[in-house]
């Protein structure tokens, strides 16, 4: 199993749901966070003073699902979200030993 973290535009996320729900990703989690990565922020003019602007919004999804569909999400999120442009974000990609379900017990792939 893989856990994925996309990390991408804010404007992005209802794009990125569709590629998930296409996938049948089990569930997801959703956070609102801050950052910069290669493009170090923008800097802004605002009544005649200007100010560098370092933390720019971006949206986390996070989903655990199995290997093999892992590679399909990839694929589909570096063609589809893709502006071409600095700030398009990251996907990390993280390998998951066991998952547990706590209402029932099960472990593995069934606990998805």
């Amino acid at each position: 199993m893989k856990k994925l973290e996309i990390v991408i535009r804010p404007e992005k996320l209802e794009s990125l749901k569709k590629i998930l729900e296409g996938c049948k990703a089990n569930g997801i989690m959703i956070s609102n966070v801050m950052g910069y990565g290669n493009q170090k922020g923008y800097t802004q003019m605002y009544r005649g003073t200007s100010y560098v602007v370092n933390l720019l919004p971006k949206v986390k999804v996070e989903t655990v699902v199995s290997e093999d569909i892992a590679d399909v999400i990839i694929d589909q999120v570096v063609k589809e979200i893709n502006t071409g442009t600095y700030g398009d974000g990251k996907i990390f990609v993280y390998d998951v030993q066991d998952v547990i379900r706590i209402r029932t017990g099960e472990h593995g792939e069934q606990a998805l």
